[in-house]
């Protein structure tokens, strides 16, 4: 799973400019007291939103967030609550996503159907019905190597004068059930009331902050992925049946393709791209080409060149009908077939023809097992 990250203030948080600690960069967090740095942000309204913007509302709450994140993902519907209640009470909320999507291995999207581009911020916002201001800053980071946020979600809320009077997280846990203390609100409220705010900081919990520096921990992944090696094996009707019936409790998908096929290759990357993502949520991908086998050279070649480090078979013999048959008895149409099977078997998700890339990774994303519940209902509820 995504690895969280946890930080209190400290002494080093003293000014929101970077700094070179130990020989890592460190971004500081803005100090308390702070005027709100300035921003015109892209949104996912297709607008150019600016701090200005927000010059008649009396407290201007900015949070941090990104799609990738699950702790992010669990505060959506407390972001949109939080606008819905308070935009008729003079408090304007603006969401930003201040990572840098090159800077993301893909594995981190452990936990995501799409990534951090303004692009996938639309499809997210769509999905989940979304209504606050969706603010992008992966292509530059000025903003928020401005704001210093250290995780997502990372609250900052600001007075009528632009004054930073807190930030830190939004409540005291992503799981909803267990919500005790509700900071961001009450900061808010204070505010709105006139009063001090008893609590200016508290430490924020998520996922840290892709910087762009992280870009070299990218390309250091992908040279070992391209250096990994690239196999493909003769597979049998026996060998088809035991793969259907996916015995035990692992999840896997499958995907039948050809060569010759252009829709085939069309979805190849996007498969292999979500293999990668869940890996680490011991999901098994297995590409099934039925070309003929004396094609294997060429089945292997485009292998090769595609980096499909899965397991990779071929039919063993040119009675294609035999071993689709010895998959599925129903299956007596043409590639490209893709099926997700559950444990012992279970059919998760079927698509004979093109697949839809976004159903298929929230199928998975419902289904293979969380170590929090509410990770996996995130993706059966809309």
């Amino acid at each position: 799973m995504q690895k969280l990250f946890s930080i209190a203030v400290t002494s080093l948080m003293s000014l929101a400019t970077p700094l070179l600690v130990h020989g890592q960069i460190q971004h500081p967090i803005l100090p308390i007291a702070s005027k709100a740095p300035a921003f015109a942000l892209p949104g996912v309204d297709g607008t150019i939103h600016k701090l200005s913007d927000y010059d008649k509302a009396r407290v201007l709450v900015v949070i941090f967030t990104c799609d990738h994140c699950p702790i992010a993902q669990m505060y959506e519907s407390r972001i949109e609550k939080l606008y819905e209640d308070y935009k008729n009470r003079g408090v304007a909320v603006v969401a930003i996503e201040g990572n840098d999507p090159k800077a993301t291995v893909i594995d981190e999207l452990d936990s995501s159907d799409v990534g951090d581009t303004l692009a996938e911020m639309k499809i997210r916002v769509q999905y989940k019905h979304l209504h606050y201001p969706y603010l992008y800053d992966g292509d530059t980071q000025a903003v928020t190597r401005a704001y210093g946020p250290q995780a997502t979600p990372h609250v900052f809320i600001f007075d009528q004068n632009r004054r930073l009077r807190y930030e830190g997280r939004f409540d005291n846990s992503f799981r909803i059930e267990k919500v005790a203390t509700h900071d961001a609100q009450n900061a808010i409220d204070e505010l709105l009331a006139g009063e001090p705010v008893k609590v200016t900081h508290t430490a924020v919990f998520g996922c840290a902050t892709k910087w762009a520096e992280k870009k070299a921990l990218v390309a250091e992944y992908y040279e070992k992925r391209d250096a990994a090696p690239v196999a493909v094996s003769m597979v049998d009707a026996a060998g088809l049946k035991k793969l259907r019936a996916n015995s035990g409790d692992k999840y896997t998908l499958v995907d039948f393709w050809a060569t010759w096929c252009s829709s085939c290759i069309a979805e190849f990357a996007d498969l292999q791209n979500s293999f990668l993502m869940y890996s680490d949520r011991s999901l098994n991908l297995v590409t099934v080409s039925v070309n003929s086998p004396d094609e294997k050279q060429g089945v292997l070649r485009f292998l090769q060149k595609h980096h499909a480090t899965s397991e990779n078979l071929l039919f063993d013999s040119d009675d294609a009908a035999r071993l689709q048959a010895a998959f599925d008895p129903e299956w007596q149409s043409a590639v490209p077939y893709t099926i997700l099977l559950g444990p012992n078997g279970k059919v998760l998700y079927k698509s004979l023809g093109s697949v839809d890339i976004l159903q298929l990774r929230r199928k998975i994303l419902a289904a293979v097992p969380s170590d929090y519940v509410g990770f996996n209902k995130y993706w059966k509820e809309q």
